[in-house]
């Protein structure tokens, strides 16, 4: 076992360091696993690139994914060919034996063992809706108790909506969930489907991380952090206002810890209370289908806003501003009060900048405006977390001023609280 600084065990927890550090007699590595050899971690298949395959009609997703993509491949598999584990794959609860495959020795000195779980019907990730995240959670909650962490590979379209909605969906996770997928299919000679499964199986299997993230181009973000921003660069994804989580050198995986959110933490005192690691419980029903995206532009029609706002069944709207959070006309328009009166009615609006980087505020009177009007301040939250988050408190139950009201808190590191410096001089 590798002897490394705290800051960077593979499988250890925020409280594991600090009773390291209180305790440098007891050894500095723990992993996945409570010490074994190896850990093992469930690949979840639902579609997109990185499992296409040609056909006459184009690229389309291709079953078979571990024995055409994984198995003839040393860095998926050292030709041990270990027995079978054991899956639920569906909602019968039925347990199942599976092959499996394993990784050679990682440079923490273990291995991990895996197995993969494909879709029935594999997915496009422009298909991909509310339904598919709720059977991408329901395969996790499932095998929870069976595996160490769990690897989705889902298509790069939607994939910044599915990692934002997961992470509102696993309430109390545990164990890491890292989401990847590709520019370029795993069978192509040119891809980067081989670097970007392999860092998220490596991160899953090594790493206690109790989120849900999303792997790309050696760097592992939070998944409700993330943004696609190239349509074809093998650095496809950016988190504009998050750090990387982790990120992969030639050597090792350099996690910063002080970033990683903390786990649920019950309290430790009996056996029963320790089964809580192995449970989780999931949010479904989360649904973004009253929900909808609006990006204001110069010229935007006072009618045009109040048409879309009366569309039948909206219950919510994220808001696409300019800059740090303003509207077109400023406080004498009538946009405010078109958005003051859906609000009345039982709507809730949220207001995200358009901007990659930075947050919205009131420090221009355009949006102190739109917070008179009772639109709720995303603070510094990507469009599809804002989206996602949204449709997980509508799916709560909740009353449209409490859903309002956490929209602007932060409740699985989505967006950055407090103030923050509006204007600095050099």
């Amino acid at each position: 076992m590798l002897d490394v600084p705290p800051s960077e065990n593979p499988g250890i927890s925020m409280q594991q360091q600090q009773q390291q550090q209180q305790q440098p007699q007891q050894r500095k590595t723990s992993v996945v696993g409570e010490d074994a050899e190896e850990s093992r971690v469930l690949i979840v298949v639902t579609g997109g690139t990185i499992c296409m395959q040609p056909s006459e009609d184009g690229l389309v997703p291709a079953k078979g994914f571990l024995k055409t993509c994984l198995a003839p491949r040393p860095s998926f598999n050292d030709a041990s060919y270990p027995e079978p584990l054991t899956l639920i794959p569906d909602a019968t609860g039925h347990p199942k034996p599976v092959q499996s495959l394993r990784t050679p020795l990682s440079t923490y000195g273990r291995r991990v063992r895996y197995s993969v779980l494909e879709f029935p019907h594999l997915l496009d990730s422009s298909a991909v809706n509310a339904s598919s995240w709720d059977e991408i959670a329901r395969v996790i909650q499932r095998n929870y108790a069976l595996f160490s962490g769990f690897v989705v590979l889902h298509g790069t379209d939607s994939l910044a909506y599915t990692s934002s909605a997961l992470s509102f969906m696993l309430q109390d996770l545990r164990k890491p969930v890292v989401l990847t997928g590709s520019q370029a299919p795993m069978m192509m000679l040119q891809s980067d489907a081989h670097d970007n499964l392999l860092g998220a199986l490596v991160v899953a299997g090594h790493f206690a991380i109790p989120e849900v993230c999303l792997f790309f181009n050696f760097k592992l973000l939070r998944g409700n952090r993330a943004t696609k921003v190239s349509t074809d660069d093998f650095d496809g994804f950016a988190s504009p206002n998050l750090p990387p989580l982790a990120t992969v050198s030639s050597s090792r995986t350099h996690v910063q810890w002080d970033l990683v959110l903390r786990p649920p933490t019950p309290g430790r005192e009996s056996a029963e209370e320790d089964k809580g690691e192995d449970t989780l419980t999931i949010q479904s029903n989360l649904d973004t289908a009253p929900v909808a995206c609006l990006r204001v532009f110069p010229g935007l029609k006072p009618s045009m806003l109040d048409l879309f706002l009366h569309t039948p069944g909206l219950r919510g709207l994220i808001l696409e501003t300019f800059g740090s959070g303003n509207i077109p006309g400023g406080p004498g328009s009538p946009l405010p009060q078109i958005l003051a009166d859906a609000v009345a009615r039982g709507i809730v609006v949220v207001n995200v900048s358009q901007c990659l980087r930075g947050r919205v505020s009131e420090v221009y009177a355009p949006a102190r405006t739109l917070r008179k009007a009772g639109v709720v301040f995303g603070r510094d939250m990507t469009s599809e977390a804002a989206l996602t988050k949204l449709g997980y408190l509508l799916a709560c139950g909740l009353e449209p001023g409490e859903v309002g009201e956490r929209m602007g808190k932060c409740v699985k590191g989505e967006l950055t609280e407090g103030a923050g410096t509006l204007f600095e001089h050099p």
